[in-house]
């Protein structure tokens, strides 16, 4: 596979993270409201937790995404040392997720949505498979 390529690859795969953080939580908030069961599945709570947690972790301490990075270096490696090299659907997938923002603002909303899902975590509990072994 080629490093431009690569590149839309793994740009894709950082789009569907931001996407599963930020739609798993409306689902979350909707699905509580509404009782949707799925949304108190215990291993799909687990993991949108982590993800976001991972996230506010590297804004907290400077941390540059790896994704993000690693989509950069490919870059710098097929030769694409601007926008104008990306394909169209990574440059469409730039313009969602990436802003010119500073990086205190990111942090701050990074925080905020981090203990958003920390409270949904406890508005609407999931169900421990180990608790409710007939509800799941």
């Amino acid at each position: 596979m080629n490093k431009s390529l690569s590149a839309d690859l793994i740009v894709s795969i950082h789009f569907v993270i931001v996407a599963f953080n930020i739609g798993g939580m409306f689902v979350i908030i909707l699905g509580g409201f509404l009782r949707w069961r799925f949304v108190r599945n215990f291993w799909f709570r687990a993991i949108h937790l982590a993800m976001i947690l991972i996230v506010v972790f590297e804004a907290l301490f400077g941390i540059t995404c790896p994704l993000t990075d690693l989509e950069y270096d490919l870059r710098i490696a097929a030769g694409q040392y601007n926008a104008s090299g990306e394909s169209f659907i990574a440059r469409l997938i730039h313009l969602i997720i990436f802003y010119d923002f500073s990086q205190i603002v990111f942090t701050f909303v990074y925080c905020v949505f981090g203990l958003a899902v920390l409270a949904a975590w406890r508005f609407f509990p999931p169900l421990y498979p180990w608790k409710n072994k007939n509800k799941i």
